[in-house]
């Protein structure tokens, strides 16, 4: 999606809505034009986006990847999905910013300012993998709600912070701690002050865990603002809503958290697997937690053009939430036969790994690469789209790409 796209996509009532008055002569407009008053709204200088990222929705902003941006081992800020269900923040003041730590299952409510996560916890470094529950949403059928993402809602790329069970045990966290529950200072799209966009968390074993931070650099420098700047959470191998960003307050709670976006449909699937299409009560529905194993080539683009003879080098990523990927695979017949590729180790638990391996092709045509990724509990990638949600989570059948042969 380039900027044309973009603008193509908006309509003149948006832009007339994000300008705060009618556009006189709008209709004569050239196509494509981005009006000037609109253009600190460009999200490709916004956020410092590569121009192939696509922009999936504007309020809030939703953008992903296509698969061949992601080819780096460690995900740069141009090629980072970005996923937001409020306002970002505006006129930040890192200086004056804090953490409050309350909840029940603490002993007394205490407040850090960001000098204190620097200086009082020691720092650590670790490349996390970072997936929206939606990815893959818009393959389901009967269609799904929410932004239509395809296969580039994920990112690996370094953060730095301190472990959030360090600040956990400084505050005085209680034995009967259940849930933590983050809150942030971006604001519901509504303007209402009372309403939270998103409050969501993880269990305690999760924020005890030595990979999940409380985050201030992304690739060695402060995160940038659309990444949840100047603090957030991140627990990797989980959906990537469970990371909350631009962190102010987080509650150590005796219960499973009841923010907004806990309940209902929201980032939780059938405990069963259900026909496509059902109603499914919410004492049926569970809270999703480790993502499954998946894959992504990354190279070459869909669409390669080979000439017979000639080997084809394909490279990419897998990895499985949780757990470790231990067998990549590839096909060229359609799943009918699967062959394997090299694979390295993660550089650090909740890292994606990388895969490649060289292809010759039996004759002229067209054919498909299609990836599989096993883990280390031996559960694969499905061939086809995994089981239906109400809200098309979860999605990690095999990527394939296309490739002809001449």
């Amino acid at each position: 999606m380039d900027r044309r796209n973009f603008t193509g996509k908006i309509s003149l009532a948006v832009m007339a809505s994000v300008l705060g008055t009618d556009i006189v002569f709008g209709k004569s407009m050239p196509e494509g034009y981005l009006p000037l008053g609109l253009q600190e709204k460009d999200p490709f200088k916004l956020f410092g986006l590569d121009e192939e990222m696509v922009i999936l929705n504007d309020k809030p902003w939703n953008i992903e990847a296509k698969a061949h941006l992601l080819n780096d081992k460690v995900t740069p800020n141009e090629f980072m999905f970005i996923r937001n269900n409020g306002k970002i923040p505006e006129n930040v003041d890192t200086a004056n910013w804090t953490l409050t730590i309350d909840g029940e299952s603490v002993q007394n409510k205490k407040t850090y300012t960001l000098s204190d996560l620097k200086t009082k916890f020691r720092q650590y470094t670790y490349q996390l993998t970072l997936e929206c529950g939606g990815n893959g949403r818009s393959e389901f059928n009967p269609p799904a709600k929410g932004n239509q993402w395809t296969v580039g809602a994920v990112s690996c790329a370094n953060w730095t912070g301190v472990r959030l069970r360090d600040v956990l045990e400084d505050s005085g966290i209680k034995s009967d701690a259940v849930y933590i529950g983050y809150h942030a200072a971006d604001t519901h799209l509504s303007g209402d002050p009372t309403k939270e966009p998103i409050s969501r968390g993880v269990p305690i074993s999760k924020a005890m865990q030595e990979e999940t931070l409380l985050a201030f650099q992304m690739n060695g420098k402060d995160i940038p603002i659309a990444h949840g700047h100047p603090l957030r959470l991140v627990c990797g191998g989980w959906p990537a809503s469970a990371s909350g960003k631009w962190i102010n307050r987080l509650s150590v709670r005796n219960k499973v958290h009841d923010g907004s976006k806990m309940g209902g449909s929201s980032y939780r699937v059938p405990c069963e697997t259900v026909a496509p299409g059902t109603k499914v009560e919410d004492s049926n529905m569970c809270i999703i937690e480790s993502m499954p194993v998946k894959s992504l080539i990354t190279s070459p683009k869909s669409g390669a053009l080979i000439k017979m003879g000639n080997i084809l080098t394909i490279q990419g990523h897998a990895w499985a939430g949780e757990l470790e990927v231990s067998k990549m695979e590839y096909s060229i017949d359609f799943g009918s036969t699967w062959h394997s590729c090299s694979l390295e180790s993660p550089v650090n638990r909740l890292a994606w790994q990388h895969f490649k391996t060289s292809i010759s092709f039996p004759q002229k045509g067209y054919y498909e690469v299609w990836a599989r990724a096993t883990d280390q509990t031996g559960k694969k990638q499905p061939m086809v789209l995994p089981g239906w949600n109400p809200k098309g989570y979860l999605n990690n059948a095999s990527h394939r790409i296309a490739v002809k042969v001449v």
